[in-house]
């Protein structure tokens, strides 16, 4: 992915380093195949519950923060609600659009299903690469993407950033109880490796905007985008106050034969085992009985 932007701490790569970092699920967001219109209202409630809950969350250190409006109109939809999963996905362009109907500044944030995840730290002893050390960071998304018609430190003052948690930097990654030591390193290499898989897309990308009423952004959706609800929010700011917020569902399922097994797999995890070590064991079986006539 070209124009890859550094994150904290990502300049000692130069040299060469003694220690790697690994970021294993502490769980999987799973979305059980149903009735998407249900689904979709419901998710729709909790995203607007959410954001909500979002705008309401003072700024650190402030008392008394001035009220923010949201009942500006403000427009939005995705090009589709439903990413199917199937074994030829390889990726696809998710695209934000909507109108305005006051002046201001466009953000749009795409975040995925947050999750617990645990980071391990390997350091090299005597050659070999051991796992040190562990942190387990909760409420992390799998997956988190940021756009605008303007640089952000030009839209809004870096406490309105963190407040909206507007790029992966100002993520409220909570490390587990107890942690205070290379708490920030460890959460660095989380933002690097999510990077690295392409799953948190660096910078922030653009927002058109078409005749000062209508705007445009495509996020990019990698073909290992994990499975689960995401939540496209866009913000209209204005003087670094939020003029007007709305967030929209998006759901990407499994399709077809990986959803049977993806369902099979979780649900019936000793069977699936069985069937798996029956397999391989029938495969080496058949080409040792090929090899051996030619």
């Amino acid at each position: 992915m070209a124009g890859r932007a550094r994150t904290p701490g990502t300049a000692r790569q130069a040299k060469k380093s003694t220690s790697k970092f690994s970021v294993v699920k502490a769980g999987s967001a799973n979305v059980a195949t149903g009735n998407h219109t249900l689904r979709y209202r419901i998710s729709r409630l909790l995203a607007a519950l959410a954001l909500g809950t979002l705008l309401s969350t003072p700024a650190s250190g402030q008392t008394g923060a001035r009220q923010i409006a949201v009942d500006t109109p403000l427009v939005t939809d995705l090009s589709t609600h439903l990413i199917a999963i199937t074994s030829s996905f390889s990726g696809t362009e998710l695209l934000v659009f909507g109108a305005l109907d006051a002046e201001g500044d466009v953000i749009v944030a795409v975040r995925g299903p947050a999750g617990p995840v645990n980071i391990r730290k390997k350091e090299q002893v005597a050659g070999i690469w051991l796992n040190r050390r562990s942190l387990r960071f909760d409420n992390v998304p799998t997956f988190y993407a940021v756009a605008a018609n303007r640089p952000l430190s030009q839209i809004a003052s870096s406490s309105l950033l963190s407040r909206l948690q507007i790029g992966a930097g100002n993520l409220r990654l909570v490390a587990e109880a107890g942690a205070t030591d290379q708490v920030v390193e460890f959460r660095d290499a989380i933002v690097r490796n999510k990077e690295r898989d392409g799953l948190y897309l660096p910078g922030a990308g653009t927002v058109t905007m078409l005749g000062g009423k209508l705007f445009r952004t495509g996020i990019e959706l990698p073909a290992n985008v994990p499975v689960g609800t995401y939540r496209a929010e866009v913000y209209l700011i204005r003087d670094d106050r939020v003029i007007a917020a709305q967030a929209t569902p998006l759901f990407v399922d499994k399709q077809g034969v990986e959803q049977e097994v993806y369902d099979f797999a979780h649900q019936q995890p000793l069977l699936y085992g069985l069937a798996a070590v029956a397999i391989a064991l029938g495969t080496g079986w058949a080409a040792g009985l090929l090899f051996r006539r030619t």
